[in-house]
């Protein structure tokens, strides 16, 4: 049997594009025929480290601070963006949406990797995050959440309380630096191969197959 093809992604949850990639990842590795034999892992990565738990303000607004861009443009590409979302089956609502410190989510994100939850985790945060216009930077929110895949409510706020995965996640962000990388959504296939963005399905198929095939020609 070969052994299975791990998959590194490094995101963030208020990422627009880490979702996007999400679901086009998803789509590429649908069309894999070895995708049971494949490892997704999610890594942390703050894009914004510097966000207040509760910014007080619009995601036009952050934006508009963070970028330093007018207020009209920043809503054209918002709406850019939402139309992506659209085409892969997204709903955004940036009006909706709370922007945050993502810290908190990122340590939850660990926790649920311990319980063998993480990939529904990372959906969930995802979703309440640009669909459903919920608090993410808040513990209880974040325990809520992860109650709503399965995890234990009172062992997540006692993980966030006692700070057990901050180490890990700065872990996840000092390899991203040593692996250079500087954007999110990143996928790291193997180990080896790097692929950056919210690239189209065909390109992790690609990937994953040249990964396959040269497992293939080494035995």
């Amino acid at each position: 049997m070969s052994a299975p093809i791990t998959v590194d992604i490094w995101s963030d949850i208020a990422c627009p594009w880490c979702y996007i990639g999400k679901r086009k990842f998803e789509a590429g590795l649908a069309e894999f025929e070895g995708r049971d034999d494949v490892e997704v892992t999610y890594h942390s990565y703050e894009l914004a480290p510097d966000t207040p738990v509760d910014f007080e303000g619009s995601e036009i607004d952050f934006l508009a601070q963070y970028k330093g861009l007018p207020a009209d443009q920043v809503g054209k590409m918002l709406g850019q963006v939402g139309g992506v979302a659209a085409e892969v089956g997204l709903d955004y609502d940036f009006d909706k949406l709370q922007h945050t410190k993502t810290l908190k989510a990122h340590q939850v994100l660990h926790y649920a990797k311990q319980q063998g939850k993480q990939l529904e985790y990372v959906e969930r945060l995802f979703k309440a995050y640009f669909e459903q216009g919920r608090h993410v930077g808040r513990a209880e929110e974040l325990a809520d959440l992860a109650a709503d895949v399965g995890l234990d409510r009172d062992a997540v706020l006692a993980a966030l309380d006692s700070g057990q995965f901050a180490d890990a996640v700065a872990a996840d962000i000092d390899q991203a630096r040593a692996y250079g990388i500087s954007g999110v959504p990143f996928f790291v296939v193997n180990g080896k191969y790097g692929v950056s963005g919210a690239q189209a399905p065909e390109a992790f198929t690609g990937v994953l197959e040249k990964v396959r095939a040269e497992e293939t020609s080494d035995v």
